[in-house]
């Protein structure tokens, strides 16, 4: 079943309900009301009747009844025995069969009958010739209430039906008002799908509601799509082409090996340089690919200290290189919430750079704010030119391609750093002048100590 189906019989089955509910109190009310004052109506005409006996016991009981006999009705007077005192006074003898009761105290009765009005009877104690106690009964036809209570349901069906047609319409109006946004979201999501063409909604002239911000919704989960398509288009262009030259190289050198290799030994050192040396390159470039799409994740966070981890980080490199690392800090303790590896990892890469573009020094600083702790590395060497520094973060970018090469650079090293800094709701910056040097700053939220 169809949304729209669903929408106009929830909402015609809803009012339908409110309706008879409403309709059927209202007659129920109206039933009560008329009936009561027909009961008080017959009641007080006994009662008149009752008094025009006592006052007037020389007329002859017959006539004085006759005269107060209603017109749709009768009169009985009954004994103890239930036998009839006088004969019924009537207007229409089909009555005579309705039944009669013997009674001491005042009544009141709906006698039902098929196919025609009921019939409302009062019955009161009298007292009747040679001092008896009798029951007068009149009984009076309800065909004034009838009719009335049949044209109030007449009236309430045709109003109910005034009522219905338009909620109907109204909730087929409701349907398209809720759907068409829908429809047209459904569409374009489908047409994104099979196109792509990134297709957005359109939100002019349209009210504040719950659909509008469902809309507005999509267009922003439209352009999020549409930038990380396109950053991926872009990272598998780039790796496809950073991998294209070494591959290249491999295949070069493993065919003019094939050719001339065994004439030439001094030809086949040269080729296995080459490529040792192309495939470690493509080694190191698919690893840090898959650190970078790795670093996409939230990893464990812990409570570390980053004088500490700055420290094992240094170590390593005064390990491996005979360079002059000098660490400055003004605290041994200095304690963020982060992943102990991918911090370790932007700090080594920081490193790395600053010993691969400066033969000189690399300065390591540590500084604690307020709510920070700033890590400086600062490197010697040939800076970095002012149109270059917003590129130097992108994917693949090198500043001086040939030079990264025969350093064994691959573009990456800065954009996994950055990622990493936006994981932990930190930042990564860089001040540099050519031919100064270039100093790269962390700044990454500080945690109490305890």
């Amino acid at each position: 079943m169809k949304l729209s189906t669903k929408i106009r019989l929830f909402s015609s089955l809803f009012m339908l309900i409110l309706v008879l509910l409403v309709n059927t109190a209202i007659y129920y009310m109206f039933h009560t009301m008329s009936l009561n004052g027909e009961r008080a109506e017959l009641t007080e005409q006994a009662n008149e009747i009752v008094t025009a006996l006592n006052d007037s016991p020389n007329i002859a009981k017959s006539d004085l009844l006759r005269a107060y006999l209603p017109t749709d009705g009768m009169i009985r007077v009954v004994g103890k025995d239930g036998n009839l005192l006088m004969s019924t006074l009537t207007k229409d003898w089909s009555y005579k069969d309705l039944p009669s009761s013997y009674s001491k105290k005042q009544t009141s009765r709906i006698i039902p009958l098929k196919d025609q009005a009921n019939f409302l009877t009062v019955s009161k104690p009298i007292i009747w010739k040679n001092g008896e106690v009798a029951t007068l009964q009149v009984y009076k036809q309800l065909v004034a209430h009838t009719e009335t209570m049949e044209t109030l349901f007449y009236v309430l069906m045709v109003a109910s039906i005034i009522v219905l047609i338009p909620t109907i319409i109204a909730g087929s109006l409701l349907g398209r008002f809720i759907l068409n946004p829908i429809k047209s979201l459904t569409s374009t999501m489908k047409e994104n799908i099979s196109s792509t063409n990134w297709k957005k909604i359109n939100l002019e002239n349209r009210s504040r509601d719950e659909l509008y911000e469902m809309e507005k919704t999509f267009n922003v989960m439209i352009d999020y799509l549409k930038d990380n398509f396109e950053k991926q288009e872009i990272f598998v262009s780039d790796a496809s082409h950073e991998l294209k030259t070494p591959i290249s190289i491999v295949k070069s050198y493993a065919q003019l090996l094939k050719r001339r290799g065994r004439e030439n030994p001094e030809l086949i050192n040269e080729s296995v340089q080459a490529i040792d040396s192309e495939a470690d390159r493509m080694q190191k470039l698919v690893e840090q690919m898959l650190l970078l799409a790795k670093n996409q994740e939230q990893g464990a966070y812990s409570k570390l200290n980053i004088v500490q981890l700055a420290w094992a980080t240094v170590d390593q490199f005064k390990g491996a290189y005979n360079r002059e690392l000098i660490v400055e800090t003004d605290s041994q303790d200095i304690y963020v919430n982060g992943n102990y590896d991918q911090l370790q990892q932007v700090i080594y890469i920081l490193i790395d750079n600053a010993l691969k573009y400066s033969d000189k020094s690399v300065n390591i600083t540590l500084s604690q704010q307020p709510s920070e702790v700033q890590i400086n590395v600062q490197d010697y060497g040939q800076g970095i030119p002012q149109e270059e520094m917003e590129k130097i973060f992108d994917r693949f970018y090198r500043m001086e391609k040939s030079r990264s090469r025969e350093l064994g650079g691959t573009g990456l090293g800065l954009a996994i750093a950055k990622a990493i800094m936006e994981k932990h709701h930190g930042s990564l910056s860089v001040i540099s002048n050519p031919g100064e040097g270039s100093t790269f700053s962390m700044m990454l939220p500080t945690i109490n100590r305890n």
